[in-house]
C-alpha cells in the first residue's frame, strides 16, 4: 500500500482576483493572435527548407494532430475551466509528479515564447537596421533590442485582463489582414509568373516534390516551427478561468482557432513554393536562405509596396502573440505555484488588475536567458517545438480520468472522444519521435532538471508515494520515445527501419496511454474528496441562461 498523500486543492482565495470578462471573440482573438505571430513569417521557408514542397504533408498532419488535442482540451476546459489550467489537469488526474514533469516543461516552453518572438522582430528589422542580426543569430545590439520589446510585453499584461484583451483584439484584426494580403500576391505572381515567379514549376524544381524524402517532411512538423505555430490555442486554455461562460466559449474558440490555422498556414506554404523565383533553387530548396522569407520574396518579385507592408507586419504579429504568451505563461506559472511546484509566492494575484504580476515579471527575467546561448528564432524553436509536443500527451490521460471519475458529466462531454484522446496521444508521440536524435537529444537536460526540482520539494513538501506512482508511466514514456529516437531510423542508429519504427513506436504509445489512463483513473477514484471538491466548484461557477 503506498503511503497517503495530500489532496491536492483545487481553487485558492487568489483565484477569486481573477476577472472573468473574456468572451467568445475575445478568446478567439486570443487564440488567433497567438497561431499568427513569428511562425507565419518564418515557418514555410524552414520547412521548404527541410522537406520541400512536401512540407505540405507536414502542415496537414500537424494541423490534424492539433485540431485533435485541442479538441481533448476543449472537453477538459469545459469540465473545469481553470487558469493554469494546463498544468492544473495532470494534477487532478495523475498527480504531483506527472503533473510536475509536464508542467515544467510546458513552463519553459512558454517562458521561451516572448524571446522568439522579440527575436522573430529583431530579425525581420534587420533587414533596414543593420547590425542587429548577423552569421544567423542576433548580434548584441539585436539581444538588447529584444529584451527592450520583451519589457513592452510584459507592460501591456502589468495592467489587467480587460486591457490586455482590449489591445489584443485590435492587433489581431491587423494580423489576420497581412497574411492574407501575402498569399493572395504571391498567388498572384505564381500563376502569372511575374517576376520569375516559379509557379506550379516549383514542385518539380530543387528536386521534385519530396526532394529529402518523407522522414525529412515528418520531422518539420515539430522543428521548423509548426507546432509552434499552431500552439497558440493552449492560451484559450489557460484563461479559461477568466472566461464568461466557458462551457460554451472554450469549445467552440478552440475549434474556430485551429481552423483558421490549418486553412492560412496550408495556403501560407502553398504561396511561399509558388512565389520563389525559379533560379533560387539551382542548389535545391536547402539553398533559400532569407532573414526575412515573405519581405524579401516581396523584394525580388518587385512588390516593394508589399515588402514595406511586411516589414511593418513582422513587428505586429510577433508582437501580438508574445503579449498573449506572456498574459498565459503569467497564469501559467501561478498554476505551478498552486501545485507547489512553484513556491506559494508566485500563486499571488494582485486584487485591482487580476493579473499575477509576481510571475509575470518573474517569466520576463527568465526570458532574457533564452536570448544568450540561443540568440535566433529557429535556434529557440528547435528545442522547444519539441516539448510543446510532449506536453500535449497527458491531456488525453486527464481526459478519460476526469469522464471514468464521474467529474465528467454527459453535458460535458464532446462526442467522439474515444477515438480523438488515443489518436491525439500516440501521434503526439509520432511527432516528438519524427524530431532528429541530434535535437531531440538536446531536450533531455531540460527534462532532467524538472526531474531533479521535482525531487527537491518531494524532500521538501513530503509528498507521499501516491503521487509519484500515478506519474511512473510518464517518465516510462519518456525513455520508451527517446530510446526509439536513439536506435531508430530518424537520425538514429537505424537498428529498426523506416516504416517500422514509427509502427513499433505507435504500438507502444498506445500501450503506455492505457497504462497512464489507468494510473489515472486509480488516482482520482482513491480521492473521492478532490472530485466532489471539483465538481462543487464547477457548479458554483456555472452561468446563468442569459450570460453572454
Amino acid at each position: 500500500m503506498v503511503s497517503a498523500s495530500p489532496v491536492p486543492q483545487p481553487a485558492t482565495s487568489e483565484d477569486s482576483h481573477l476577472k472573468q470578462r473574456l468572451g467568445y471573440w475575445s478568446l478567439v482573438a486570443t487564440g488567433i493572435g497567438s497561431v499568427i505571430g513569428s511562425g507565419w513569417l518564418f515557418s514555410a521557408m524552414y520547412a521548404a527548407q527541410t522537406a520541400g514542397p512536401a512540407a505540405l504533408i507536414a502542415w496537414v498532419i500537424g494541423g490534424a494532430v492539433m485540431l485533435a488535442v485541442a479538441l481533448v482540451f476543449a472537453e477538459l476546459g469545459m469540465v473545469h475551466p481553470e487558469s493554469g489550467g494546463l498544468v492544473r489537469y495532470p494534477l487532478y488526474s495523475n498527480g504531483r509528479f506527472a503533473a510536475s514533469i509536464v508542467g515544467w516543461s510546458m513552463w519553459v516552453t512558454y517562458v521561451a515564447n516572448p524571446p522568439t518572438e522579440a527575436s522573430g522582430v529583431v530579425q525581420y528589422a534587420s533587414s533596414y537596421i543593420p547590425g542587429l542580426f548577423r552569421h544567423g543569430q542576433l548580434t548584441f545590439p539585436g539581444i538588447l533590442v529584444a529584451i527592450g520589446l520583451m519589457a513592452v510585453f510584459v507592460v501591456v499584461n502589468y495592467f489587467g485582463v480587460q486591457f490586455f484583451a482590449r489591445s489584443n483584439n485590435i492587433v489581431t484584426a491587423v494580423k489576420i489582414c497581412i497574411p492574407t494580403l501575402t498569399i493572395v500576391m504571391l498567388f498572384a505572381s505564381g500563376f502569372t509568373h511575374s517576376g520569375g515567379a516559379g509557379g506550379t514549376h516549383n514542385f518539380a524544381a530543387g528536386g521534385g516534390f519530396a526532394p529529402y524524402g518523407i522522414g525529412a517532411a515528418l520531422g518539420t512538423i515539430a522543428t521548423a516551427g509548426m507546432v509552434f505555430a499552431y500552439t497558440g490555442f493552449r492560451n484559450i486554455v489557460e484563461l479559461s478561468g477568466e472566461a464568461r461562460n466557458p462551457h460554451r466559449n472554450i469549445p467552440a474558440s478552440l475549434v474556430t482557432t485551429i481552423l483558421a490555422a490549418i486553412a492560412l498556414y496550408l495556403l501560407l506554404q502553398l504561396a511561399f513554393i509558388f512565389g520563389v523565383p525559379q533560379h533560387l533553387l539551382g542548389k535545391g530548396w536547402s539553398g533559400i536562405d532569407f532573414n526575412s522569407p515573405f519581405a524579401q520574396l516581396a523584394m525580388l518579385l518587385g512588390m516593394t509596396w508589399l515588402y514595406w507592408v511586411l516589414i511593418a507586419d513582422s513587428m505586429v504579429s510577433p508582437s501580438g502573440s508574445g503579449i498573449v504568451f506572456t498574459a498565459s505563461n503569467a497564469r501559467n506559472m501561478f498554476g505551478l505555484a498552486k501545485n507547489r511546484f512553484f513556491p506559494s509566492w508566485f500563486a499571488k494575484v494582485h486584487p485591482g488588475s487580476g493579473v499575477p504580476r509576481r510571475a509575470l515579471i518573474t517569466n520576463f527575467l527568465v526570458g532574457i536567458l533564452f536570448l544568450l546561448p540561443l540568440p535566433s528564432w529557429h535556434a529557440i524553436i528547435g528545442v522547444t517545438g519539441t516539448l510543446i509536443a510532449f506536453t500535449f500527451s497527458i491531456g488525453s490521460v486527464s481526459l478519460v480520468a476526469f469522464r471514468r471519475s464521474g467529474l465528467a458529466d454527459r453535458a460535458a462531454r464532446l462526442p467522439g472522444m474515444s477515438v480523438i484522446a488515443p489518436f491525439a496521444f500516440v501521434v503526439s508521440a509520432l511527432v516528438i519521435y519524427w524530431v532528429p536524435w541530434s535535437e531531440l537529444v538536446l531536450t533531455i537536460p531540460i527534462i532532467v532538471v524538472g526531474l531533479i526540482w521535482y525531487a527537491v520539494t518531494y524532500a521538501l513538501q513530503h509528498h507521499g508515494a501516491g503521487e509519484v506512482v500515478g506519474g511512473i508511466w510518464l517518465v516510462a514514456y519518456l525513455a520508451v520515445v527517446y530510446g526509439m529516437s536513439a536506435i531508430g531510423s530518424f537520425g538514429g542508429l537505424g537498428l529498426i527501419g523506416a516504416p517500422w519504427d514509427s509502427v513499433v513506436l505507435a504500438v507502444l504509445a498506445a500501450g503506455l496511454y492505457v497504462w497512464g489512463t489507468q494510473s489515472g483513473i486509480r488516482y482520482m477514484r482513491s480521492r473521492p474528496e478532490l472530485v466532489d471538491e471539483l465538481r462543487a466548484q464547477r457548479i458554483d461557477a456555472a452561468p446563468s441562461p442569459s450570460q453572454p
